[in-house]
């Protein structure tokens, strides 16, 4: 068979004609213009927007924005040209690392260009086919990722119930129990914010099991840093347990509002990840702009709380409004507000919503539906900001129990709804040309 065939013939719903899965530029790829903030442009209408991970409001505070063009000005965006190892390296880059390892409380840090590809080449990294990981089950792409690649070295790895400690106990037993006969190390990696749910990562527990089995913790807290603890440092702060995080990892793309992302550790570890990082070792170095960027980023995240409270401000507003309203976000304990609606009209009814929300109320989220959550269950995924305001909340708080009365109504079923070809007009005329 031609291998471009068998991707032809295996589309799936992105090569299907109809009009609830044509939704290219719409429910998928959607297109947000206007400065970054609570108000963007979607499909030439200005949409209440609550679907950017811009948690402090950094992507455009003055001083961030002020920092940036001044950065591009005075280095431009090649500077500086190579790999870290061989001629990209620079005094900004380490500073920037030593202000990311003392906010951490760790010994050193390594700066990485993304995050996804960095995680995925750290854990690479830190263990071979004699050792043994164990992770949590909800784990994020990027970490199962470099889990596959650890299974591509014929590594072993156990897999537990999410968040579940007595799955990890009995797990970890059977690591120790295959680390000794292959004279390897165990890892254990987590999250600090599951970003789906919003549920924090039960570190403290983990921590506390290192006192019966020998294993080291890798801590994706991507969700986390800027957002929890008492100075934002992350849930290990949080919970009181960053000693007991070894590596410590996240991206500039949350909470910073920008490109790159940062490993910490101690100082050992982060020299042999310079080392063995494949990722950034035949990668250019994080260009000088971004560098200078982020210093401008942690320092507002360090010096103005007010931003970290506005975020919460605006969190507890919304969480404790949609509960009041009685409806279901699960047990999120971070800003990632997911809303659970039941209902059985389908997929066909979820878009058709969330289509209603776009076009006729104004407001803007993230739709996710099955296999990520049952049929009977459409979940709304909302990422409160500091740059919202309580008006924001208190309106979408009031369209929330409107679309959810016409779910439950019916409005949304293919009987009740108006031609579906007109319905999704607008995702059509994106996607048939392409």
């Amino acid at each position: 068979m031609d291998l471009f065939e068998k991707l032809r013939r295996n589309l799936g719903p992105i090569g299907s004609s109809s009009v609830e899965f044509n939704a290219h530029h719409y429910f998928v790829f959607p297109k947000l213009s206007g400065d970054l903030g609570p108000y963007m442009t979607f499909k030439g209408k200005q949409v209440l927007n609550w679907s950017l991970n811009n948690y402090l409001g950094l992507a455009n505070h003055p001083e961030v924005r002020e920092a940036d063009t001044q950065g591009t000005a005075d280095w431009g965006l090649a500077y500086p040209m190579g790999a870290r190892m061989m001629s990209g390296n620079s005094d900004m880059h380490e500073e920037l690392e030593q202000q990311l390892a003392e906010f951490m409380g760790k010994e050193d840090a390594f700066l990485l260009n993304y995050g996804y590809q960095g995680v995925m080449s750290a854990i690479e990294a830190l263990v071979d086919h004699r050792d043994v990981i164990v992770y949590d089950a909800e784990c994020h792409a990027c970490l199962i990722d470099g889990i596959r690649l650890h299974k591509a070295k014929m590594g072993e790895y156990y897999k537990f119930n999410h968040n579940d400690m007595a799955s990890l106990e009995k797990n970890l037993q059977r690591a120790t129990k295959k680390a000794a006969e292959k004279n390897g190390g165990i890892l254990v990696i987590t999250e600090g914010v599951f970003g789906m749910s919003g549920k924090v990562g039960s570190l403290d527990q983990i921590v506390a099991l290192k006192e019966k089995y020998n294993f080291r913790l890798l801590v994706d807290d991507a969700h986390g840093f800027g957002t929890m603890g008492a100075t934002g440092a992350g849930v290990g702060e949080m919970l009181n347990c960053q000693d007991g995080i070894d590596v410590y990892f996240s991206t500039f793309a949350k909470s910073m509002a920008a490109i790159g992302a940062f490993v910490a550790a101690d100082r050992d570890i982060i020299m042999y990840l310079k080392y063995n990082m494949r990722s950034q070792t035949y990668a250019k170095a994080l260009p000088m702009p971004y560098v200078v960027g982020a210093m401008k980023r942690l320092e507002l995240i360090k010096n103005h709380p007010e931003l970290r409270e506005k975020l919460w401000e605006n969190v507890r507003a919304l969480q404790d409004g949609l509960r009041e309203r009685g409806f279901n976000i699960g047990d999120t304990q971070s800003p990632v507000t997911p809303v659970l609606l039941q209902h059985n009209g389908g997929l066909p009814a979820a878009t058709a919503m969330v289509r209603d929300m776009r076009e006729n109320y104004g407001v803007f989220c993230s739709i996710v539906h099955y296999p990520v959550v049952p049929k009977e269950v459409v979940m709304l995924r909302i990422i409160p900001t500091a740059a919202h305001s309580l008006d924001d909340v208190q309106y979408t708080l009031k369209v929330f129990s409107e679309i959810y009365a016409k779910l439950v109504n019916g409005d949304y079923n293919s009987e009740n709804r108006p031609n579906l070809a007109e319905l999704a007009e607008v995702a059509v005329s994106g996607s048939a040309a392409e």
